[in-house]
């Protein structure tokens, strides 16, 4: 399972018929994603924490995913990069991204 990161009124937005293609893979050629949990919500604290209204986890089924996905090294870590358009029969869930009172997030329970 890989995860990535989106928030509630980006996901709203969304056409759930077309592939869902991220603003970094415009912007880099890629979605970002995570394979371990735990820096999850380190990730979302880095970039995230700042920035207003509630996330979301899109769990993603790496071996129904159409494009794509390389692993990286990016700050010293290997993370799942797709490198294309997401096909939305590889997300097997979405799930809220809980945070704290200072807008930090924590990791959801259960995963």
């Amino acid at each position: 399972m890989i995860y990535h990161i989106i928030s509630q009124e980006a996901y709203d937005a969304l056409d759930d018929i077309a592939p869902y293609a991220a603003d970094s893979l415009k912007k880099e050629g890629f979605i970002h994603c995570t394979a371990e949990p735990e820096l999850l919500a380190a990730v979302a604290n880095r970039y995230y924490q700042k920035q207003s209204g509630p996330y979301l986890l899109m769990c993603i089924d790496e071996e129904r995913i159409g494009p794509t996905v390389r692993w990286e090294e990016s700050n010293g870590k290997i993370y799942p990069h797709i490198y294309g358009p997401l096909n939305w029969n590889a997300v097997e869930q979405v799930i809220d991204f809980p945070r704290e009172t200072d807008g930090s997030f924590v990791l959801p329970p259960g995963l």
